[in-house]
């Protein structure tokens, strides 16, 4: 936190050496009378000059003893990470994310309702990470470009909507585009979380050969398969099983992953969905190489400054008095 403080402080306890002087040494004795014929007229005056050149140079002997104790004020602590991880974000915006089959505190909410909240406190939790976010449907666009700011990351995903680009799903150009973001890039690692639900249907770039050029940039992918799979739909009179994940291409994350070095997910429900994200937390560590320091102003001249416009002061109380 942000506060005030002496750093020389031991300077502060000279503070009441001059009314140690004052009061504890023998006053100066004048060894030659003066006799007045009269008495001055002006002598109450004088008096008051006296009482008011010791205050200001009480106050001067004040200023100096702060200016000496180096007043300094901190600000926010600053934390840099030297090293850092490059991580994107490839999330599917394919109409199928509609499908409310994901499990969420006793209720079934949309898939992208569940990604937004699950993966909203994955990024809470990757501060030093430079993150990034790539929306794909149809096609994939670039959301949010690399960046330290969390925040910003987070309030992106969770205003995306669906059918915004479209219905179909083109993940060869995810992966492509979240690689295109590593090639200027020298973070040490770079990661590519991918979610989706269903398969390649669009897009003109193949997902095999998006993971190989990935790899070519020493590009980590951990990708995530989002759907209920087998569960028991209601109808009038009965109900029936369906597969809500019949159109999820498990081969194909599968594949991505381990031609990457990195591994596949399956998510059912909202529970398996964070266990996920807090895996790809434990297998890439938030770098702790951290730098601290925190901004600093030294305020000695604003005492030294107040001192110096005292003295001025006191010469010319002096002067008149002389």
């Amino acid at each position: 936190m942000a506060h005030f403080e002496f750093v020389w402080w031991p300077f502060l306890l000279l503070l009441p050496l001059p009314l140690a002087v004052y009061f504890l040494l023998p006053p100066a004795k004048s060894e030659t009378p003066i006799y007045l014929p009269y008495l001055p007229t002006n002598l109450a005056g004088t008096s008051v000059k006296n009482h008011f050149s010791k205050l200001l140079a009480g106050l001067i002997w004040g200023c100096l003893l702060v200016a000496c104790a180096r007043p300094v004020w901190y600000g926010e602590p600053v934390i840099h990470q030297p090293e850092h991880r490059d991580l994107m974000l490839v999330v599917d915006l394919s109409g199928s994310m509609e499908q409310e089959d994901m499990l969420y505190d006793g209720d079934y909410v949309d898939r992208l309702s569940a990604v937004k909240r699950v993966l909203s406190d994955f990024i809470a939790q990757r501060e030093g990470d430079r993150l990034g976010l790539v929306f794909f449907a149809d096609h994939a666009y670039l959301q949010t470009p690399l960046t330290f700011d969390r925040h910003a990351v987070s309030e992106q995903l969770n205003q995306s909507v669906l059918n915004l680009i479209g219905a179909k799903t083109a993940i060869g150009e995810g992966i492509g585009l979240a690689t295109k973001t590593f090639v200027d890039s020298k973070a040490p690692q770079r990661v590519i979380v991918l979610l989706s639900d269903g398969s390649n249907t669009a897009g003109v770039l193949d997902p095999i050969e998006a993971a190989k050029i990935a790899k070519k940039y020493h590009a980590t992918i951990y990708t995530v398969g989002v759907g209920a799979g087998e569960m028991e739909v209601k109808q009038f009179f009965f109900s029936r099983k369906v597969n809500t994940a019949r159109d999820l291409d498990e081969d194909t994350l599968s594949k991505i992953a381990q031609l990457t070095g990195g591994q596949y997910f399956r998510a059912r429900n909202s529970d398996e969905l964070s266990k996920i994200y807090q895996t790809i937390n434990q297998m890439e560590p938030i770098s702790q190489a951290t730098q601290t320091w925190r901004p600093q102003q030294e305020w000695f001249r604003y005492p030294l400054a107040i001192a110096l416009l005292l003295s001025v002061t006191l010469i010319i109380v002096r002067r008149d008095h002389v």
